[in-house]
């Protein structure tokens, strides 16, 4: 359900899979191939929220922000079940793992990895290529060309699958 706030439509691009009970109000721009799944809840009534080319946000996540404080998903990157973001950036192709939260001011580096049930505090920075997990997270490694492959078929098979529901459910 796409819902006004305030005179701000959510800017959803034509290719993009919006899954018909996630609910998306205010001010958030989501771009081609981008998908959100089923259950997800997108709040941009406090600030912008920035969805990027192919980047998934599956079932149950919760995403909004603080005043100032945008929230930023850049391209190809994988937003886990369940996982909370508030006022972050995500680089491209970095991956959150399922039920984990990322707090505000928060940045994770491209192709990095926040493993499952990790908590990424407010201002903490999470550099490129690197494995963080954790309560709080910290990097526990260097990603290998297996992580890399692993997390290019996630969001190749979630930007494949968005199409086909895309094709057979609208």
């Amino acid at each position: 359900m796409l819902v006004n706030y305030h005179n701000q439509f959510p800017e959803i691009h034509d290719t993009a899979f919006i899954a018909p009970n996630a609910v998306i109000t205010g001010d958030v721009k989501i771009a081609e191939g981008a998908s959100v799944w089923y259950n997800a809840v997108i709040r941009g009534d406090v600030s912008p929220v920035t969805i990027g080319k192919e980047s998934n946000i599956q079932d149950l996540c919760c995403l909004h922000q603080s005043p100032d404080k945008p929230l930023i998903i850049e391209d190809y990157v994988t937003v886990g079940h369940r996982v909370t973001l508030h006022s972050a950036v995500i680089r491209h192709h970095a991956l959150v793992g399922m039920d984990s939260t990322i707090l505000d001011g928060a940045e994770i580096g491209e192709y990095a990895f926040i493993g499952a049930g990790s908590l990424v505090t407010p201002g903490t920075k999470i550099p490129p290529r690197t494995l963080a997990f954790g309560r709080p997270a910290k990097v526990v490694r260097e990603l290998t060309d297996a992580d890399y492959e692993d997390m290019t078929r996630i969001v190749t098979e979630y930007a494949e699958k968005a199409q086909l529901y895309k094709k057979e459910h609208q």
